[in-house]
Parts: C-alpha cells; structure tokens; sequence
C-alpha cells in the first residue's frame, strides 16, 4: 500500500493505493494558498486520514507544480509560488514520520500511465499534458527520467519548432520568452490563437464546439492547433523516439487529435515511417495522484530509516 498526494493550486487530492493498482480511499480538500506551513499540514493530516481509514501506515508520493532542485534541495519552477524555496519533501516527511518521494505532477502523470494506463507494457513513455498549461514527462523502463537538472519534461518552454512566419516571434510567455510551446498548445493558447483571428473570445471546449456546428474559423483555429501539435510532438519523436505519445489534459479529449496529428507528424519526423501510437489517457483526472502513489514500488517500508 501507498498513499498518493496531488498537489494543485486550488485543492489537494489523496489517495491510498494498493499493490494491484486499486484504490483502496480517496479524500480531497481545497488547497491553502500562500501558506506554505498551511499547505504542509494540510498533506500531513491527508495522508494520516487515508492512513486511519486502510488500517496501515504507507509510504508518501507527492506530485507538485514544480520540483526540487538538485542543486539546493528545495522546489523550484511551481507556479505555486509560495512552494519555492522550501524543502517540501524534507518537511512533509518530518511531520509525517514516513517515506516521502516528490515529483512533477507531469512526470506523475506519465509515470501513472506507464504504471497501469494507456501506456502500460511500455518501455519509454512520454506523456504530454495540453491543458491550462503544457507540460509534459518521461518514464524510461518504469521510472520517471528525472536528470541532473530536475527539468526533464519542460516540453512546454522550448519554442514551437518549425515556425511559420506568422507564428514568429510568437506570443509571450510567462517565462519572459516569446513562442514557446505552452503559449500555442495549452488551452489557454487555443484560445488567444482563435480570438487574435476572429476578434472572438471562446474557451477551448467552445471552439470545439463551434467547429462541429460547422463555424469555419473555429474549424481553421483546430487545423492550426493539430499542426502545431504534430510538429511539437515531431521534435521529441526526433530526439527520444518513444513507445508510445500519450495526452492529458482538457485538450486530449479532442478525439480528432488522435486521428489526425499521426497524419501531420510524418513530414516532420526524420523517419521513413512513424509508426508510434498516440493515444488518450487511460486515467483521466486521476492519473496525476496514481502516479504520485506509484513512485514507491511494491513493497516499500512506510517509515524512513532511523538516522
């Protein structure tokens, strides 16, 4: 057993995870927000909740919107700004008195699809998130690929590759950078991309919508949005050459996705077929706390050892 914690900006989610990849209890509970002790405490009585209710003591993943840096031992890169700085998985484990494993929630996600989901059976397995943000992480023989520099996965903040002229410089991103990926495949990008054509403001699932009524613009910003997914997804076949691609987030429910971005890829891979998959999510919004849980394996005592 292992209990799995998915921090968010606004809630915080729990899970308590058998060996066989059953959930065995689940809580959630809105997220503190600017308290760092607060949000500590919070994942401490979580995790000690799900503990009282399985009857057992359980080792502790945690996936945050960020990582710990390897160079100070504390989170960096959370857009949960008041994370940053600290030393969450040395403070979680303190108040908790048991094991504790942090990671990217994006490297969870991948993590839980390679563990039991749409990439199980897998050898490499790259999941990429297209929701509010873009991220995305790597799991290589059933481990999250972590590297020296705790970045592994920062799809989203390389620049859209094979720019058209009227993608170039691209829109600013929160990173001070112009036309990297997250600003033209999150949600949030969809949505600048359609309105900066038609004056419009729609959200994603809207323009989905439009697009099936049959709004021409709405149907041309999708078009637009596959080709950029596909020359995105294209770099990394290029450079990792996965498995198997698998899609998170509120745009991977976009069934077209998987038909069409397979046929746009291949001018871009430097390959004479592309034969990866791409394929949704097998866990939807769960896959994020699965993966979170699955950073212990099987077996894995709950308390860490005496010092």
């Amino acid at each position: 057993m292992r209990i799995g914690i998915d921090l968010g900006g606004t809630k915080i989610e729990a899970i308590a995870l058998a060996d066989d990849g059953t959930i065995r209890a689940r809580r959630r509970i809105p997220a503190p927000r600017g308290d760092y002790r607060a949000t500590v405490m919070a994942m401490r009585d979580l995790a000690h909740a799900l503990e009282a209710e399985i009857g057992q003591p359980a080792p502790i993943g945690a996936g945050i919107p960020g990582n710990i840096s390897p160079a100070t031992g504390l989170v960096k890169n959370a857009n949960s700004v008041w994370l940053i700085g600290h030393p969450l998985d040395r403070d979680l484990q303190e108040a908790t008195g048991r094991r504790v494993r942090l990671a990217n929630d994006a490297d969870c996600f991948a993590l839980s699809e390679a563990s039991d989901g749409a990439g199980a059976g897998k050898n490499v397995v790259f999941g990429a998130i297209l929701g509010t943000g873009c991220g995305s992480g790597l799991v290589v023989g059933g481990r999250p690929l972590l590297g020296p520099n705790a970045i592994t996965g920062e799809w989203g903040h390389n620049p859209l590759p094979w720019r058209l002229p009227e993608e170039t410089p691209g829109p600013l991103c929160y990173c001070g950078k112009h036309g990297c990926q997250e600003t033209f495949l999150s949600g949030p990008g969809l949505s600048m991309d359609f309105e900066a054509a038609t004056g419009r403001k729609l959200d994603g699932a809207a323009i989905v919508a439009a697009a099936e009524a049959g709004d021409a613009e709405a149907e041309k910003a999708l078009q637009r949005y596959e080709h950029r997914l596909a020359r995105g997804l294209a770099a990394i076949l290029n450079v990792i050459d996965p498995d198997v691609v698998v899609l998170g987030g509120g745009l991977s429910n976009l069934a077209r996705l998987y038909e069409n971005v397979p046929k746009l890829w291949g001018a871009f891979v430097f390959s004479d077929t592309v034969t990866t998959p791409l394929v949704k999510n097998m866990h939807g919004d769960s896959s994020g706390v699965r993966g979170a849980a699955w950073l212990w394996p099987v077996g894995t005592p709950p308390e860490p050892e005496a010092a």
